[in-house]
């Protein structure tokens, strides 16, 4: 097996300009609507948040890193004891979109970390998915999506 670092880098265009992609990811309370059921605050560069998941039982600790408005989010979360850094870029494309670039670093390149890369490329691909659906269409793809589930505790 190689040493290789695994990440996670997931993308799609949604029909929004950026500050409105901007504002639906780091505001909890737009957030809430395809992502999160609650948050302790807004993203704001140094915060350290808890987030909630409709589908988890657990607090999940965030710590907000570099934010520059309209263009670029990071924030650091800890699953299996490893604290991951997670990127959103997001740019200005024709008519009025935001392409919304995600990633999410590393995991060694193991069991663990294979189980890690398929379970968060699906979460991220989700988080986008429900995003998309709910700046263009005002639908909340996620509600009762996990309900036939309950999700071990990520978060730490």
């Amino acid at each position: 097996m190689t040493t290789e670092k695994l990440e996670i880098e997931v993308a799609m265009q949604i029909r929004r300009p950026l500050h409105q992609v901007f504002e639906a990811i780091v505001n909890p309370n737009i957030m809430s609507y395809y992502f999160i059921s609650k948050s302790t605050g807004l993203m704001e560069e140094g915060n350290e948040l808890i987030w909630n998941f409709p589908e988890l039982e657990a607090d999940c600790p965030v710590r907000i890193g570099k934010i520059i408005k309209d263009q670029y989010i990071s924030f650091y979360w800890t699953i299996d004891e490893i604290e991951l850094l997670v990127e959103m870029n997001l740019t200005e494309r024709e008519n009025n979109s935001t392409l919304v670039t995600i990633t999410e670093k590393s995991r060694e390149n193991d069991v663990a970390g294979l189980k890690w890369l398929s379970a968060n490329s699906f979460g991220w691909a989700n988080f986008l998915t429900c995003l998309k659906g709910y700046l263009e269409y005002r639908i909340n793809l996620r509600k009762g999506a996990f309900d036939f589930m309950k999700l071990e505790n990520q978060c730490t």
